[in-house]
């Protein structure tokens, strides 16, 4: 029987699930663009009702795509946006969520992220977000691929503790946040987005983590899935065009870890045991 799939929640008390839909590299080939939109259609269908997308994504494409798979159904998902950070002035950050909203089809983004730290004043870029929450266009604001400094010098900014959320790097080969920015966000109950949890594919091949997969009956994709969806307050984003896969990935959420078999996946795939340089794609 399929369980529901484990939740996240935002300071403001909103839910989400932990197990949402990435959108990174859809747009890109207008032949695909209907099997896009199904797999998201798909996700929806099985619960994975955040849907996480990007200006930069295909330029603008894959907001597109998310638009098409939304449309008729905006009430049943949790859409996140990103600014691209040379957009990030007080003026740009505003024309940006403009046309995001406009190629999304809808009039709200719920989680609007400033993609990566840039040239443009941090402040101007709150100020911005801000404006744009006052004027029900986003409902909070976010960050992503900031480090743990990057997020105490937000914090220290005004308005910058309403932060709700930063996305960043992290599977099983990408554990150093664990000793420091995952600790951090916990303490102050700020979800953490995790992209590239399968590390763009790649650990599907890892021969350890295939033949201990194969003992759980589960795939390798499923148990790198499992493992994110057993950190508290992470959000784990897989992208996927394949109907079949985002299915596979959505029975990821009812996999239940035992302590041994986390500590089998730490032997494998060691934990940090000092502060590490953030990685980002």
């Amino acid at each position: 029987m399929t369980e529901p799939i484990p939740t996240v929640r935002f300071a403001d008390g909103d839910v989400v699930p932990a197990l949402g839909l990435g959108t990174w590299h859809m747009g890109e080939r207008p032949a695909q663009a209907r099997a896009e939109i199904h797999s998201l259609q798909v996700g929806i269908d099985c619960g994975m009702t955040l849907i996480d997308t990007a200006e930069m994504y295909a330029a603008g494409g894959a907001e597109e795509i998310t638009g098409a798979a939304i449309k008729g159904r905006r009430a049943d998902v949790f859409l996140v946006s990103k600014v691209l950070p040379s957009n990030a002035s007080r003026h740009g950050t505003i024309a940006a969520c403009e046309a995001s909203l406009k190629r999304l089809g809808t009039d709200r983004i719920d989680l609007y992220l400033l993609h990566w730290p840039g040239r443009h004043p941090l402040d101007h870029t709150i100020a911005a977000f801000e404006d744009l929450r006052a004027a029900g266009k986003i409902r909070r604001w976010g960050v992503s691929n900031f480090d743990v400094s990057a997020m105490r010098a937000l914090n220290a900014l005004p308005s910058g503790d309403n932060c709700a959320a930063n996305q960043v790097l992290y599977n099983l080969t990408t554990r150093g946040i664990e000793f420091d920015l995952l600790p951090w966000m916990g303490e102050r109950s700020m979800p953490m987005m995790a992209y590239s949890p399968l590390d763009e594919g790649r650990l599907l091949n890892h021969s350890g983590l295939r033949q201990m997969a194969e003992g759980l009956g589960v795939t390798a994709a499923q148990l790198a899935l499992a493992f994110v969806l057993s950190r508290d307050n992470v959000i784990a984003i897989p992208k996927s065009s394949s109907p079949e896969r985002v299915r596979e990935n959505r029975a990821s959420a009812d996999i239940m870890l035992s302590t041994d078999e986390l500590a089998q996946l730490d032997r494998m795939f060691a934990p940090p045991n000092s502060p590490q340089a953030l990685e980002v794609i």
